[in-house]
């Protein structure tokens, strides 16, 4: 049975990791940090973890977590995982971060978006990007993964095929995404709270949102050259969920069958990816709860315009149950193993 802490255990992301672990045979959940509820019951803190009865949220102490865990989640804010990443992965053990400190490879680029230095180069180096869909076979041997972002994934599953056919050209895409409150994480913040959020509908973080240079390094590596995006997120007034729409003009001339035969090759063995029939395409409510992402296609041919469009859920595959399929392929545990249920809620 593998022993796991999660180091950051009271935010959306860390719920959503006990949630999902609670139903998983392989591992065993030892650990779980939380500055604001340490000596609470997890189940005292959220009442819906019946399973965690017994476990107390505790410091983030991590010369006292070394003995209790052989795998470390861990759910910090960005800047806040870097010391702990390097502590943890220092001392041999396996480590998935969800925060974004260790997902751009190059440290100038990390600290232009977030503005912080990255203090430890070397382990940054070892980090595998968390994507199973395009780094499997490196994920089955890695010891530190970083998680991709919500945003993210939404938009290079939405663009894998197309880049790695090279039948797009890459200086057309636009990428539209939208989410649900819970991606700016659970905290006390004004500009996500319900009177401001409810009834509207904006965008922000124009040109500027830090998933840009994710999405970025991730098609260019799958190009093959530097591609820029335009990429505007967008603030839904719901709780969880990504929806996210991708334009870009053919380099070629291509059918929307064989766009869609592109499509189905890419995922035909992917278990967490639903490439749907012509004319359907995805809802954010078909996927909540769960760690799939849906796919829908369409060439307008009067545009000459090639639209794809995918729903996550930003919460599982987006964050917490993508790293749970992760651990699933570093540990040589069913991919599918505490990830199966289609949805968990009405």
């Amino acid at each position: 049975m593998l022993r796991i802490a999660i180091c950051g255990g009271s935010g959306y992301t860390g719920i959503e990791l006990l949630r999902i672990l609670a139903g998983h045979t392989e591992a065993r959940i030892t650990a779980v940090t939380s500055e604001k509820s340490a000596g609470k019951s997890i189940h005292e803190v959220f009442p819906h973890l019946h399973a965690y009865k017994d476990l107390v949220y505790e410091p983030l102490d991590r010369k006292k977590l070394l003995e209790k865990a052989d795998l470390f989640f861990l759910a910090l804010p960005h800047g806040a995982s870097q010391e702990a990443v390097h502590f943890f992965f220092g001392n041999n053990k396996k480590v998935i971060d969800l925060s974004a400190d260790y997902r751009l490879s190059d440290a100038g680029t990390y600290e232009a978006w977030y503005g912080l230095p990255h203090a430890y180069v070397p382990t940054l180096k070892k980090a595998v990007y968390g994507l199973p869909e395009i780094y499997r076979s490196r994920i089955k041997k890695a010891k530190l993964i970083a998680n991709p972002g919500c945003y993210p994934t939404s938009a290079i599953l939405g663009l894998l095929p197309l880049v790695r056919n090279k039948v797009i050209d890459y200086s057309s895409i636009i990428i539209d995404s939208k989410s649900g409150t819970s991606g700016a994480g659970r905290k006390a913040d004004l500009a996500v709270s319900y009177c401001e959020v409810n009834e509207g509908f904006k965008a922000y973080g124009i040109g500027t949102h830090r998933h840009t240079p994710e999405i970025e390094q991730e098609v260019s590596n799958l190009a093959g050259k530097k591609v820029t995006v335009n990429f505007t997120p967008h603030l839904l007034p719901v709780d969880r969920g990504i929806l996210t729409t991708i334009y870009a003009r053919p380099a070629k001339k291509i059918s929307e069958s064989e766009l869609r035969g592109m499509y189905l090759r890419a995922y035909k063995n992917e278990p967490f990816v639903k490439v749907h029939k012509p004319g359907v395409y995805p809802n954010i409510k078909n996927v909540r709860g769960t760690n799939f992402c849906e796919i829908g296609l369409k060439l307008n041919e009067r545009t000459n315009t090639l639209i794809i469009v995918t729903a996550i859920d930003n919460l599982v595959k987006g964050a917490s149950g993508q790293a749970v399929h992760n651990m699933n392929i570093m540990m040589g545990f069913g991919e599918t193993e505490g990830l199966r249920s289609l949805a968990i809620f009405p």
